[in-house]
């Protein structure tokens, strides 16, 4: 039996910059090494994270500009099956300045295009020609300036049929909760997401996966998932609480890890595997992240040096 097709949507692209100096200070000029350029963007991150690991996955982009036409180039260099959206106006950049004297990273994200109503239905009706029973459909990082808060949940119901992950934040995260996606296969956030949703802290992985059942309870996603960073992740289904936890990996930088995370999620879920094998799977790639410098990912041979390292329990 073949597997389903993965789809990832990426409307808040950006063109990252990732350049290192040997020390941050206020009013000086600072000397930047010659920088790296990928693609960036969660949807984008997701696919390319999936085509290390050896996973075919098509992405639905937003793209304007010459920027979106350099970041094209990039994605077609690295293999990436892209559909292009045009965007209203032109795709964003972001930069990354690793400080050499701390070890400490500093991230400046531009703010990109603004989307009308004309734009939001002209992706919606391209959502659902796209739809087919059985794809996994990814969701995937910030939105841009212009949509509701609930657009998640208008490209949720636009895919029909599709399995549907969504790992957003904000205001999009809060109406996914407030006002739950109808059949959305899961819903991830990250550990901070998760105390300003319940309005308290959750201090161990046990505190996560009964905040998630909650969640899980209230209809807001079939399965949950709590990214407590290094510490492990948080996996709650029908009838199944469980936490892995990573091995211990030099951290180079954390860009991606999150977006390797749902690589590995969505390639285990393609594959049929379990929940079990598909978090392992998923902590492994976001531990194998933060071993590339910039925004490089995961690959394939450290996931699969790590992944037998990775302990799952029950909650």
């Amino acid at each position: 039996m073949a597997k389903p097709a993965i789809l990832t949507i990426t409307l808040h692209p950006a063109l990252d910059l990732s350049t290192e100096v040997d020390q941050v200070q206020p009013g000086k000029k600072l000397r930047c090494a010659v920088p790296t350029v990928n693609p960036g963007g969660g949807g984008l991150n997701v696919s390319r994270a999936l085509a290390h690991l050896g996973q075919g996955s098509v992405a639905l982009v937003a793209l304007g500009g010459a920027t979106g036409s350099e970041l094209a180039r990039h994605l077609k260099a690295e293999g990436i099956k892209v559909i292009a959206l045009e965007a209203p106006g032109d795709t964003r950049q972001s930069l990354s300045v690793a400080d050499r004297h701390s070890g400490v990273q500093y991230r400046f994200l531009l703010p990109g295009p603004v989307w009308s109503a004309g734009d939001q239905a002209l992706l919606l009706t391209r959502l659902n020609s796209l739809s087919k029973p059985g794809t996994l459909a990814v969701i995937s990082g910030s939105q841009p300036r212009g949509l509701p808060a609930d657009f998640p949940r208008q490209m949720a119901l636009a895919l029909t049929g599709c399995r549907v992950v969504v790992d957003t934040s904000g205001p999009a995260l809060e109406q996914a909760i407030a006002r739950p996606i109808p059949g959305l296969a899961v819903l991830r956030m990250d550990s901070d997401e998760a105390e300003a949703l319940a309005g308290h802290p959750l201090p161990t992985p046990q505190a996560s996966a009964d905040f998630a059942e909650t969640l899980r309870a209230k209809g807001a996603a079939a399965t949950a998932i709590v990214a407590r960073g290094a510490e492990g992740n948080v996996l709650v289904s029908a009838g199944l609480h469980l936490f892995a936890r990573p091995p211990k990996v030099p951290v180079i930088s954390a860009i991606g890890a999150g977006d390797s995370f749902v690589a590995g999620l969505v390639q285990a879920m393609a594959g049929k595997q379990g929940w079990p094998e598909a978090l392992a799977l998923a902590t492994a790639s976001a531990a194998a992240a933060v071993m590339t410098p910039a925004t490089e990912l995961c690959r394939a041979a450290d996931v699969a040096r790590l992944l037998p390292q990775v302990e799952i329990s029950a909650l």
